[in-house]
């Protein structure tokens, strides 16, 4: 008979019940430790996190208060309160277990006890820590998709031809269980892309939650993704989990990796080879078992690459671990075939929703919205037709009615096409200067070889 992954703590200062108490259990639970001493036992939660704890009454000779019971049971419950204790009773304190059960205890055995009712009480209760961890777990997992379940992530609309093929990839891993990279601009769907991976995955029925890196300060991203416990810091005020185990037998979606300091990459990498987390204020880990996919908007090749500057590189390690497999998403300008049908599909959620489904979009419209560039991509253009739908008059949308951006430069494409204008200038008097030596030029850029070999191929040199 397979042992219940449980940790039981027993104390009692009688070393007889306790080596009887250890026989009954060993064999059903993952670890039984024995304490004679009730303070030390309660010494024995900082290295391990109690299911069970089986708690006498009585410690001094002649006592029988059950006063240091009492008292012991009042600190387990206040520091550890997800902790069980079962009270172990002689027959004549029964009256004073009963007692304990106002203070917190959740069941009492009383001395001497019969094997069979011992471990059946022991077992009732065990199975009770269980389920209340349970509840725990969905409540808080409630939570986390609380904020999802207004919005709507829409459906996969593409007929361009530079998307056929990582739809086709999309369905190929999404029946696996391999980590997935999402490469691509603001805007451009790679949230959509995750959540149809996992809706296409053996994890479908299981949680898919978002986890956004860029949101999260340095301080809160372990409480935050690896849970912790009460007490841990100021504000921890109940045990917590975090997104990884409310993730667990689901997927995780990490958005935005790229933004990772190399310290907190560090820590994400610990976790995802162990398979397990330690909450903040726990000594014990978490076993985790999770789909994960990752996104950034970053160039994450050139980062790994570039290892000289702490504030801009990606830990090569960690990149092998997150991109068994990368999808790399276009822009919509280099997906032009596309705009049509997604000003079709955003044309008719909206028309619905305002109840305007009278709504229309005229050829001539049309084909100026396909000129334009669409710097913020699928975003842009459904913000642009929802607020043009609200706006509008008439029976038809007008190009005025979408408030485009103009198509002259801005100001920070100006500024980028200075920049790549002097990183140019740069690369050539370096190779100058070494002679065409790319090792001495990539090492006084401050690049990779492999970073220096696409600039010159950008800037045809």
């Amino acid at each position: 008979m397979p042992k219940n992954q449980g940790n039981i703590l027993v104390v009692d200062d009688d070393e007889d019940i306790l080596f009887a108490a250890n026989m009954i259990l060993s064999s059903h639970f993952n670890r039984v430790i024995t304490q004679t001493d009730p303070n030390k036992a309660l010494e024995e939660f900082l290295k391990i996190n109690f299911d069970v704890v089986i708690l006498d009454m009585n410690f001094q000779p002649g006592d029988t208060s059950g006063k240091e019971g009492i008292s012991i049971l009042k600190k387990i419950k206040k520091k550890y309160p997800d902790t069980l204790v079962i009270m172990n009773t002689a027959y004549g304190d029964i009256k004073i277990a009963v007692e304990t059960m106002k203070e917190g205890a959740s069941d009492f055995v009383v001395k001497p006890w019969e094997h069979e009712k011992f471990l059946a009480t022991t077992m009732a209760v065990f199975e009770l820590s269980q389920s209340r961890k349970k509840v725990k777990t969905l409540e808080h997992r409630q939570k986390l998709l609380s904020t999802d379940i207004d919005r709507s992530f829409g459906e996969m609309i593409s007929t361009a031809k530079s998307m056929q093929p990582i739809l086709k990839a999309m369905e190929k891993v999404a029946v696996t269980d391999a980590n997935v990279l999402i490469l691509g601009e603001n805007g451009t769907g790679k949230e959509l892309i995750a959540r149809n991976i996992h809706n296409h995955s053996e994890r479908k029925n299981e949680a898919f939650i978002k986890v956004d890196l860029g949101a999260i300060s340095e301080t809160l991203f372990e409480s935050e993704l690896f849970g912790h416990k009460k007490g841990a810091f100021t504000d921890a005020r109940e045990n917590r989990i975090g997104r990884f185990e409310a993730a667990s037998g689901g997927t995780l979606f990490l958005d935005e990796i790229g933004n990772l300091s190399l310290p907190l990459q560090a820590k994400l990498l610990t976790v995802i080879q162990n398979k397990q987390v330690i909450p903040v204020g726990a000594n014990t880990p978490v076993p985790i078992d999770i789909r994960l996919i990752c996104a950034t908007n970053k160039p994450i090749q050139e980062l790994a690459e570039n290892s000289s500057d702490e504030l801009n590189s990606f830990r090569q390690d960690l990149l092998y671990r997150i991109n068994t497999v990368e999808l790399k998403l276009p822009p919509l300008r280099e997906r032009k075939e596309d705009i049509s049908p997604l000003l079709s599909y955003y044309l008719s959620v909206y028309g619905k929703k305002y109840d305007k489904e009278y709504l229309r979009i005229g050829k001539e419209t049309e084909k100026s919205l396909k000129r334009y560039s669409w710097p913020g991509n699928i975003r842009e253009l459904q913000h642009a037709v929802e607020r043009a739908v609200i706006m509008s008059d008439g029976k038809s949308l007008k190009e005025a009615d979408f408030l485009l951006k103009p198509v002259l430069k801005s100001n920070e494409q100006i500024s980028n096409l200075n920049l790549e204008i002097r990183e140019k200038e740069a690369i050539i008097k370096a190779m100058e200067k070494h002679h065409g030596n790319m090792t001495k030029v990539a090492k006084e850029l401050g690049v990779g070889r492999t970073t220096l070999y696409r600039r010159m191929q950008k800037y045809d040199l």
